[in-house]
């Protein structure tokens, strides 16, 4: 098999091909943009097409159904303090392990790496909360998930809408216990980028890093404040002030695909979506409390029978479609003309400084 896709925007570095090899062929690597991609091991390569099967890029299919739309607040204010919207996410992960099950999302190691793992216990909880605004590495969670599904166990899983079609697929039909909750994705930032920015931090604080939060809702701002922990010590600023998030939200750094995403669209395949609810001050004002209210949209039936179990835990309502569209339910994020020239400042120059050379 000569490679598994003609360009890079065709990748979303999911890395269910790699999962699905049966011949371990496929390894992730990443290129001098920090961003990983498959990579075939030729004299391994065995030319089955299992790689080619679970691509989230090349099968998807986009129906029109029923969905139901929702604007949400957990009751209980820890939860949604402790969350970057609504606090929908943590609600609904209790529901499930204290009914013996597992949940899978993002969280972010020690050296800030983001991973996805497993949780049994609801300690584990807050590993899972929160937005990381990186490309998360899926690891070994595909043949967990598989592992788990196939004793019996329900799983709960968390992600961007690709790496939930890739679960999809790498499962195919063995997802009668699985329930699949993707999020309203701006677009992932490479990791390499990231981790050179950790770097920087511990350089310009002079310590070991110890933690991110890319969404504090201490300043009650809807979680338009990031802070960082460096040793002992926390350090907080304006989102708009954080270079990694600047260029992040300048389209400098986000992975090629994303800038022609398919999922950027209310009809997706997962059985839930959560997001950040825009412009609650005009739709609910008496909810614009600062502290985040999740947007909610049940595709499947499973999600409407989950809906009913734990709606009584939210502050909520229902909506039109149209009441929660936002730009990333519609298109994708806009590739910049500047990322090119941005991407060969940022080999010899900090973040900072290569994104104010941009600027002039």
């Amino acid at each position: 098999m000569k490679g598994l896709f003609e360009q890079k925007n065709c990748c979303c570095g999911c890395g269910a091909c790699m999962a699905a090899c049966p011949s371990q062929a496929i390894e992730m690597v990443s290129d001098r943009e920090g961003i990983p991609y498959p990579k075939i091991i030729q004299e391994k390569c065995v030319d089955c097409g299992q790689c080619k099967r679970v691509c989230p890029v090349k099968h998807h299919n986009f129906i029109e159904r029923e969905r139901l739309y929702f604007g949400a607040q957990a009751k209980d204010d820890s939860l949604r303090f402790s969350s970057s919207s609504g606090g929908v996410f943590p609600v609904l992960a209790q529901h499930i392990l204290k009914q013996g099950g597992v949940v899978f999302g993002a969280a972010m190691e020690a050296d800030g790496t983001v991973r996805h793992r497993d949780i049994q216990m609801l300690s584990d909880l807050p590993l899972l909360q929160k937005t990381k605004y990186v490309q998360s590495d899926m690891g070994d969670c595909y043949e967990k998930i598989a592992r788990y599904l196939r004793g019996g166990g329900q799983v709960l899983f968390t992600g961007t809408p690709c790496q939930c079609q890739a679960l999809k697929l790498y499962l195919g039909k063995e997802r009668e216990n699985l329930i699949l909750v993707d999020l309203v994705c701006y677009g992932v930032p490479s990791p390499g980028i990231w981790k050179k920015y950790v770097r920087e931090l511990e350089s310009k604080y002079k310590g070991k890093f110890a933690g991110y939060c890319f969404r504090d809702k201490r300043e009650k701002d809807n979680g338009h404040t990031v802070s960082v922990r460096i040793g002992d010590k926390e350090y907080a600023c304006p989102m708009r002030q954080d270079s990694f998030c600047r260029v992040y939200f300048r389209n400098y750094t986000i992975r090629p695909a994303c800038s022609s995403c398919e999922f950027c669209t209310v009809n997706r395949e997962s059985d839930m979506t959560l997001g950040d609810f825009w412009e609650i001050e005009k739709r609910k004002p008496e909810m614009d409390d600062g502290m985040g209210t999740s947007m909610v949209i049940l595709h499947s039936e499973k999600a409407k029978k989950i809906w009913e179990e734990i709606k009584k835990e939210f502050r909520y309502f229902p909506c039109e479609k149209e009441e929660i569209l936002q730009p990333r339910l519609c298109t994708p994020s806009k590739p910049s003309s500047r990322r090119g020239r941005f991407m060969f400042l940022n080999r010899f120059l900090s973040l900072s400084m290569a994104e104010r050379l941009l600027r002039r």
